[in-house]
């Protein structure tokens, strides 16, 4: 572990933040774990959709057509 990292553990459970070094490291865990859960559902999500976009057969709007729109706004 990086020293700056060390110190901060350190620091974390010297001010009574944490009870000890091992319960910094879980929540730690804990939060990458979540972080990254969410981040997987979003990739899942994005692929739903795509895939959905990619079946949808109703007639989608011009380039040309958007670019007016916003041009307009």
């Amino acid at each position: 572990m990086p020293p700056e990292m060390v110190s901060i553990v350190r620091s974390a459970v010297a001010t009574g933040e944490y009870a000890s070094i091992s319960e910094v490291i879980r929540d730690a865990l804990r939060d990458w774990t979540y972080k990254r859960s969410a981040h997987q559902q979003g990739i899942a999500d994005l692929r739903q959709f795509w895939q959905e976009a990619m079946h949808d057969e109703t007639l989608g709007v011009s380039a040309d057509e958007v670019l007016d729109r916003l041009e307009r706004k």
